[in-house]
């Protein structure tokens, strides 16, 4: 019998995702698991898996709209239901025949329309669509009154440039029919940010002095408005959230480095992948939370819950926002092996490939400004994580050594700590460990 694909759950919380695209064309065969679509959400993309063994009947929402968590997407069956009739199909199950479309106004009415005293009989001057499909006025013939122009864009494209703040007129689209696309929009936001911030329209497109900022406009009392971006939302509203819930308290730890930055340069002459001092901390993280597994906890409002494994997420400035994704079992990791991981992560989460099982997990987050400088910081914890670790630059300092006084370099941690699972003391256990194992770097590659 025919069934529903819906919209699952994705990330905690979420009630919306962008369907990106479908890996399944209508009529095809799919088996259990395989990926069958790719949605959005604030941090990650996320492929959807196949339920069952079937073939793909109808899809019920587009490529690039906006759906509802737990909205029905697409219709599946058997091969015999595939001649048979959907549209009975559907409405058995509850369900319009109609495919999910985003809500949200198919036309954006320019401000000289707004402005106009009185309606006209006259077609809009420019249009909006949504759809890659070319669509008729309904005489059947599309009117362009002098120079306006027909603009399709699909919807994952009219948010990005929403959130950017661009306007759409004047852009040159690569798809069908000169469609705007995500990829249009992205090489135009990079563009704009190494580059002139005004956008350039071809003559033939838009007259020269209707040229866009990419950027949005300064207003007269001087300042500019910077929409922000899903994922700014995202964060923020975690981190809030975060600092309103969770009894932050902190302590600060101080290694030095000396002994591993020589073993790293020692390393890295031999090692397939450079590794780097945020590797060392944080196979050195691992080492701490095997040698006090009371630290590797976090808050439920249930229970304590304790780990096997060290699982870490890492903080990464990537070129869509910040993400944490986390590296699995990194007590058993070898320094390579955390490097390479970490390389992977950098890459997926720049090219928003990221899923979103890839920032799930782990008890503890790393996050490293020392290559900026910074001395010392603080990091506000991500739930439902029970610790961070902020890590700043090496600086010489003296120090007595062996009653002698000595220059060395010394690393400033420190760590944010969720005072409803881990106590003072125990913090301070697992940082004695932490620093400990960065000045006898030996530890962390055996």
């Amino acid at each position: 019998m025919a069934e529903l694909l819906r919209v699952p759950e994705v990330a905690a919380g979420a009630t919306e995702v962008i369907l990106s695209e479908w890996l399944v064309k209508t009529g095809e065969s799919f088996s259990n698991g395989d990926p069958i679509a790719v949605v959005e959400t604030e941090k990650a993309v996320v492929e959807i898996a196949a339920p069952a063994d079937a073939f793909l009947l109808r899809t019920l929402a587009d490529a690039g709209t906006e759906v509802s968590v737990g909205s029905p997407m697409a219709l599946y069956g058997s091969a015999e239901e595939k001649d048979g009739d959907l549209d009975d199909m559907l409405t058995g199950l509850g369900v319009s025949a109609s495919p999910v479309t985003e809500a949200e106004p198919r036309r954006e009415v320019p401000d000289t329309e707004a402005e106009s005293p009185g309606p006209t009989e006259d077609p809009p001057p420019q249009r909006i669509e949504d759809t890659g499909v070319e669509e008729q006025e309904a005489t059947g013939a599309e009117q362009v009154p002098g120079d306006g122009a027909r603009l399709f864009i699909s919807p994952i494209a009219r948010k990005l440039l929403r959130d950017a703040g661009i306007p759409a007129e004047g852009i040159s689209g690569s798809g069908p029919n000169g469609r705007i696309v995500r990829r249009d929009v992205e090489s135009l936001i990079a563009d704009s940010r190494s580059a002139s911030p005004v956008v350039q329209t071809p003559p033939e497109q838009a007259p020269a002095a209707v040229q866009q900022e990419a950027r949005p406009t300064p207003s007269t009392a001087g300042f500019t408005d910077v929409p922000h971006t899903r994922l700014r939302r995202a964060v923020a509203t975690r981190l809030t959230e975060s600092k309103q819930s969770i009894p932050h308290f902190y302590l600060t730890g101080r290694a030095a480095v000396d002994d591993l930055l020589a073993l790293r340069t020692q390393l890295n002459e031999h090692s397939p992948v450079r590794i780097s001092v945020n590797d060392f901390v944080l196979r050195a993280v691992a080492v701490a939370h095997t040698e006090v597994p009371d630290a590797n906890v976090i808050w439920t409002d249930d229970a304590t819950r304790r780990f096997d494994d060290v699982d870490i997420s890492v903080a990464i400035a990537s070129d869509r926002g910040l993400v944490t994704p986390v590296l699995r079992a990194v007590q058993g990791r070898s320094l390579s092996s955390i490097a390479a991981a970490v390389k992977t992560y950098v890459s997926d989460a720049n090219a928003g490939r990221l899923q979103q099982r890839d920032l799930e997990g782990g008890a503890i987050s790393v996050t490293n400004l020392g290559m900026y400088g910074v001395p010392e910081f603080s990091a506000i914890i991500n739930p439902p994580q029970s610790a961070i670790l902020a890590v700043g630059a090496g600086q010489p300092v003296t120090r007595i050594v062996n009653g002698e006084v000595a220059i060395v370099t010394e690393m400033t941690l420190v760590l944010s700590v969720d005072h409803r699972v881990i106590d003072g003391a125990l913090a301070a256990q697992w940082m004695q460990s932490l620093v400990a194992a960065l000045e006898h770097p030996l530890r962390l590659v055996v």
